[in-house]
């Protein structure tokens, strides 16, 4: 007890007043918005207040996050002209971009030419160019904002998925999920804000790229606004089942007791985290009746699970995974975020890429054309792709049928349908190695500035203050709505 007090008289001022502030203001808040603005509400009403003056374009978000960076010279960024220069060795060019390159390839003698060996063809009125490796996305070439321009200054995978998913290259920064769930709060209070699922890859060859709650966690910001990963196997959330011999009422005395006891605490220490870890349990015990419910697919109609193909009913699967998203979208989540690994093809890509395009390809689609039919898409916005893209070049040995690419920073393709972007729109264009952009560059600080402007949060406004710096997901560098993705 003596250390509280202690804690406690050590307040200065400026602390008084900043602590005491916040409190009156969640408060005064909390009076205004009604229950629903309480606790973990507070913060994101208070962030929108001050960040949300755009008319949103899309209510919610699902970002299929495909992780090790898939080829865009093989499924998006068609150069035919390269099949004449198959294995021409680019080495003074690339000595003349000046471009740095990972270790797996810099000590390379020779970099030779790997022109694509599946085939394209245009798709839509947009005249996008698609990969035969996906014949479910081309079908739906008139509902995609394609942008092949993508570029970042990453060129390896943990600061790259850092850098797409949080806006920054160094950890701790808060994600794009969490940035979104604080500027403007949930939909369902029985459910998380920000939902993470993560889908099996069907590649055992392939190398899968660890990833770590850093991409869907909250940094900064305040513990509740972070991604809640929803297990695809067993129980989606552990512990969902209360303990033999404990009941709903029970359990509802139980942490009304624990409650009053975190209350004390925080009116004692006045640590914000005990108030999160308040909601924190509240929601839980919520989830105990609203999960069971979620993850139960066994009403969907027979029309709606064909859609998506045999494999979703494979608990894991891609497939699942993304009738799952469309599930929690459809119940106010306001992120849904699917990381779906193995895209990392630095040899015999043409059969791994193709297992990974079996995966994804027909179940992207589907959620597409579920969207749509439910009159859900125009304000979802569902977003693919990677952290960077692939070489031109060949790591190791090339054949006329078998290669592999390195990571390449400076062009990549992602996706976007719904959500107030264009459809049928294809935006950039590459030189004739996909090496560097020659018109209407995206950086991925662009992506997100444009991200939050669809969901109505001005990237420049949306700020919390850390560390004596005004954070944002856009960071401190220039950043820009492509307006031209607007529909």
């Amino acid at each position: 007890m003596n250390d509280i007090l202690d804690f406690n008289g050590a307040i200065n001022r400026r602390q008084f007043f900043r602590k005491g502030g916040f409190g009156l203001g969640v408060a005064a808040l909390g009076t205004l918005l009604g229950e629903s603005a309480l606790a973990g509400e507070a913060a994101g009403k208070v962030a929108q207040t001050a960040a949300a003056k755009i008319a949103p374009r899309a209510k919610r978000i699902i970002y299929l996050s495909m992780i090790g960076a898939p080829s865009q010279l093989d499924l998006f960024d068609h150069k035919p002209e390269l099949a004449k220069r198959f294995n021409q060795d680019l080495a003074s060019f690339l000595k003349e971009s000046g471009q740095r390159l990972t270790g797996m390839t810099s000590g390379q003698s020779r970099f030779p030419v790997a022109p694509s060996i599946f085939k394209f063809a245009q798709h839509g009125k947009s005249g996008a160019w698609i990969s035969e490796l996906l014949p479910w996305t081309a079908k739906m070439a008139d509902d995609l904002c394609v942008i092949k321009s993508m570029h970042t200054e990453a060129i390896n995978h943990e600061p790259a998925n850092q850098l797409m998913y949080t806006g920054n290259m160094q950890a701790g920064k808060a994600s794009m999920g969490s940035w979104m769930s604080y500027g403007l709060g949930s939909l369902n209070k029985d459910l998380p804000t920000f939902a993470v699922l993560h889908a099996q890859h069907s590649s055992p060859q392939s190398n899968v790229q660890a990833i770590s709650a850093r991409l869907w966690g909250a940094g900064f910001l305040p513990g509740q606004h972070a991604g809640v990963t929803l297990r695809t196997k067993g129980d989606p959330v552990l512990y969902l089942k209360d303990a033999p011999g404990i009941d709903r009422n029970l359990r509802r005395q139980m942490l009304d007791g624990l409650g009053k006891l975190n209350r004390m605490s925080y009116e004692a220490v006045g640590d914000p985290e005990t108030q999160v870890r308040i909601q924190q349990y509240e929601m839980a015990f919520r989830m105990q009746a609203s999960v069971p419910e979620l993850a139960d697919l066994s009403g969907e109609p027979a029309k709606v699970t064909e859609m998506y193909g045999q494999e979703v009913n494979v608990k894991g699967s891609f497939a699942h995974c993304a009738l799952l998203a469309r599930r929690l979208a459809e119940r106010g989540v306001r992120f849904v975020q699917i990381f779906h690994r193995g895209w990392d093809q630095h040899g015999n890509l043409p059969k791994d890429l193709a297992d990974q395009c079996r995966d994804i390809d027909r179940a992207s689609w589907a959620l597409v054309q579920d969207l749509k039919q439910r009159g859900m898409l125009d304000d979802t916005l569902v977003i693919w792709g990677g952290e960077f893209g692939r070489t031109v070049y060949s790591q190791g040995t090339l054949t006329q049928t078998n290669y592999g690419r390195d990571h390449h920073p400076r062009a990549f393709t992602i996706w976007m349908a719904g959500g107030g972007v264009k459809p049928g729109f294809v935006l950039g264009e590459t030189d004739e190695f996909s090496y560097n952009i020659t018109q209407d560059p995206v950086h991925i600080r662009d992506l997100h500035a444009t991200v939050l402007n669809l969901v109505g949060l001005d990237h420049e406004k949306l700020h919390v203050r850390y560390q004596g710096l005004d954070q944002r997901l856009t960071g401190v560098e220039h950043a820009k709505v492509v307006k031209k993705v607007l529909a």
